[in-house]
């Protein structure tokens, strides 16, 4: 059981890896077999298709997100310095990427939605809510940060999701430009797009 294990956890940590850099159409099993050092029975014994696979991969890389998004913006901070260290540990995990292999890899969901949202129905489904379960946590903090007074919007789900599409969208350019400097603008950016009446928090703007 130790070995069958071992093998799906290679498999998907190989494909991961794989689609981060790549791109998911590019890739044929048996590339991603080699990669993970299996024989290619092994990807069938876990895996139906390679879609299968994408949505394993897409699970388990929200899990992890998941739990670090819950931990920023679940704590006793102020609503808006939770947001704030929400995009500065996004600034920070892209710019490790960087030095690690020399290039943004962006956003595995971001990178899969211009890919493959047109193509896969299963796959597009479950980008939309994760996505959409994205908006809902920032959501349930702009909601707070109303609440006591420090942003001025009138949806707040609207307002929640424009501030993830302009995460995504900071992200796929520092992607595409291969730069991240640009990202520092996205707390200023969303400040002014929530309407913020608060002042800057004292980390923040010593930042500036």
């Amino acid at each position: 059981m130790g070995r069958t294990s071992d093998a799906r956890r290679k498999i998907l940590d190989a494909a991961e890896s794989l689609i981060g850099r790549r791109g998911y159409s590019a890739l044929g099993v048996a590339e991603i077999c080699k990669a993970a050092g299996v024989p290619k029975g092994s990807f069938y014994y876990f895996f139906e298709s390679k879609e299968a696979l994408a949505l394993a991969v897409i699970d388990e890389h929200w899990d992890a997100e998941r739990q670090d998004w819950e931990r920023i913006l679940s704590d006793d901070t102020p609503p808006l310095e939770q947001l704030r260290r929400l995009f500065e540990a996004t600034e920070a995990e892209l710019r490790a990427g960087q030095i690690s292999c020399g290039t943004v890899s962006g956003c595995l969901f971001g990178n899969l939605t211009l890919e493959l949202s047109n193509q896969t129905e299963l796959i597009r489904g479950r980008l939309q809510e994760i996505f959409d379960a994205q908006a809902e946590m920032v959501e349930a903090v702009i909601t707070r940060a109303r609440e006591r007074g420090e942003v001025s919007v009138a949806d707040t789900q609207q307002a929640a999701r424009s501030v993830v599409a302009q995460l995504e969208g900071q992200v796929m350019f520092a992607k595409l430009y291969n730069d991240t400097t640009n990202l520092g603008v996205l707390w200023s950016n969303c400040l002014a797009l929530l309407g913020a009446t608060a002042p800057l928090p004292a980390s923040a703007a010593a930042a500036r």
